[in-house]
């Protein structure tokens, strides 16, 4: 090989070493502009995937719904801003009143003016009521209040019932008695797919029950309390942590008719 060649051949080499090293350089460049290589990506991805399963899930299953913390020991409810109460002293018909809690959380009596009724059981407002008219105005009354209305006391059954819809719940409800509310399930339910969802400490839980094995004997019959979802899914409708986040939504969503009281 003579010299000319040699020489040729040396400045061939040269040049793909330059091109070798600019080319490397603009793909770090890239890469730490921003752009990931195929390994940083699917990295990325699976990070983001796991974290969008972490914060859409927003939903708990249980074995056993907990009573919610608006209520005395899972025994009583609470009364709210916006109840309608009717109130009763016996013998004393000047003083029976209808009211409703207002957004301070007092309804306005005759002779006694404002009495804080909000975040009280029916039984502790009811002594309030009777302390109060004691001090100066009757000898030992007795006040009876019934919480005529209450958006915070009412129940939606969804999905497979005859009649769903809206439903008022009272202290000491249980599924049976609110499935009875919406005439019973469909034909097409499964008795074994009835959930119930709850709110609970800022947290939304749900819990499955078996109808059939309620009324039976075999299973206790729990407590229904105002706010409740219940929702019947078909026989052959295959249920999973989707399926119960969609129903739950479907059902919170829905324009029902408010049945009465």
């Amino acid at each position: 090989m003579n010299v000319t060649k040699i020489k040729e051949l040396y400045a061939a080499l040269i040049v793909l070493f330059f091109l070798s090293a600019c080319t490397g350089s603009s793909t770090d460049a890239l890469n730490s502009s921003g752009a990931s290589s195929p390994r940083t990506a699917q990295s990325q991805n699976r990070s983001q995937s796991k974290s969008t399963t972490s914060d859409v899930s927003g939903l708990r299953v249980v074995n056993g719904l907990p009573a919610p913390a608006t209520s005395r020991d899972g025994q009583d409810q609470l009364l709210l801003v916006g109840d309608i109460l009717e109130i009763d002293v016996f013998q004393v018909d000047e003083l029976d009143k209808t009211v409703q809690i207002d957004s301070s959380g007092r309804v306005s009596m005759p002779l006694i003016g404002q009495v804080e009724a909000a975040s009280k059981t029916v039984a502790s407002f009811e002594q309030e009521l009777e302390s109060r008219y004691g001090v100066q105005y009757l000898q030992s009354p007795e006040v009876t209040v019934l919480v005529k209305e209450s958006v915070g006391r009412q129940v939606t059954l969804d999905g497979e019932f005859l009649t769903p819809g809206v439903y008022p719940t009272r202290p000491g409800t249980t599924l049976i008695q609110a499935v009875a509310q919406a005439r019973g399930l469909s034909p097409l339910a499964d008795e074994d797919k009835v959930f119930v969802y709850r709110d609970h400490m800022g947290e939304k839980v749900v819990a499955k029950f078996n109808v059939a094995e309620i009324r039976a004997g075999n299973a206790p019959d729990p407590n229904i309390y105002g706010g409740d979802i219940i929702v019947a899914f078909k026989s052959d409708e295959k249920v999973a942590q989707q399926n119960l986040k969609d129903a739950l939504g479907v059902a919170v969503n829905a324009t029902r008719v408010v049945a009465p009281f």
